[in-house]
């Protein structure tokens, strides 16, 4: 296929390149920093978000947040000015989704198909393929971009209409926080107690208590190893996403507003751009303790 990529950043980088690595063609808006990979592969670099548009069959996007997908779409020369019928537009990022049900209507209009599919698995995900894909959108669209997805992950479910594979991506983003908080707690308490963490990880992840985020995340909290996978920044952009959600429909999310909160403070001492495992700094602030710590 001839496919557009939008969002070469710290995930979209190596998703495109499994693209470009399984024969598909691969057009890209040219930056002043285009990762090395990229730059060295047969990947086509193009002056505008149109010019990708209108030489590609499928355009992807991978960008942080639901005004960068606006304006890759609809700002100027931007992809929605060089699409034409039968075209697809599949937005990888996680963003607000009612405002992805707007996005679809006017990709719709012009006679093209639009797919959110929203990822989780965060760089080692991008980096191995193995990333959890939510798509919502009409089945005859997703049967098409299916062989696409399994070149990018493992878990690939087509959960529903337009809007449901955001949904999907909010509900997972809370699960993902709250467990993040629960680990930093868990270690934060042993730590403190002085007991060692890096043991008492080792015996949690024997028992009911192991999880995903207590394996890398856990590993993570106690070697302080906090570049980014995730930054804090998006993901306090998605429990945003979530809230006002939540706000919107009466639903009361108690959990994932105190996790929010957690962020906030993260991001209020500069942490934003560490990796979402360091919300645990939140916790031993209040502490004055570090998890890490004898």
């Amino acid at each position: 296929m001839k496919i557009g990529f939008i969002g070469l950043g710290i995930m979209g980088a190596p998703m495109a390149l499994h693209l470009v690595n399984a024969g598909h063609e691969l057009r890209y808006v040219k930056r002043s920093k285009v990762h090395p990979d990229i730059a060295a592969s047969s990947a086509v670099a193009c002056a505008t978000g149109k010019e990708v548009a209108a030489q590609s069959d499928v355009v992807v996007l991978m960008v942080p947040d639901t005004p960068d997908v606006e304006a890759v779409l609809f700002g100027e020369d931007g992809v929605a000015a060089g699409l034409s019928a039968g075209k697809t537009v599949i937005d990888m990022s996680s963003i607000s989704p009612i405002e992805t049900k707007a996005f679809a209507a006017k990709i719709q209009a012009l006679g093209c198909d639009y797919l959110d599919a929203p990822v989780s698995g965060g760089e080692v995900g991008a980096k191995a393929a193995s990333l959890t894909i939510m798509v919502g959108g009409s089945e005859p669209a997703f049967a098409r971009a299916r062989q696409l997805f399994e070149l990018m992950g493992k878990n690939i479910t087509h959960v529903g209409a337009v809007g449901d594979g955001q949904t999907t991506k909010v509900a997972n983003q809370i699960i993902v926080a709250l467990n993040i908080a629960a680990v930093g707690e868990a270690l934060l308490f042993a730590s403190k107690a002085g007991a060692d963490p890096a043991k008492v990880r080792q015996a949690l992840m024997g028992g009911f208590a192991s999880s995903r985020i207590l394996e890398v995340h856990g590993e993570r909290m106690i070697k302080r190893t906090f570049a980014p996978g995730f930054r804090i920044g998006l993901h306090q952009k998605d429990l945003s996403l979530a809230l006002a959600g939540a706000k919107a429909i009466g639903v009361a999310l108690p959990q994932t507003a105190s996790a929010a909160q957690l962020m906030q403070a993260c991001a209020a001492h500069g942490w934003d751009q560490l990796d979402h495992s360091a919300l645990v700094k939140a916790l031993e602030l209040m502490a004055d303790h570090e998890v890490a710590a004898g």
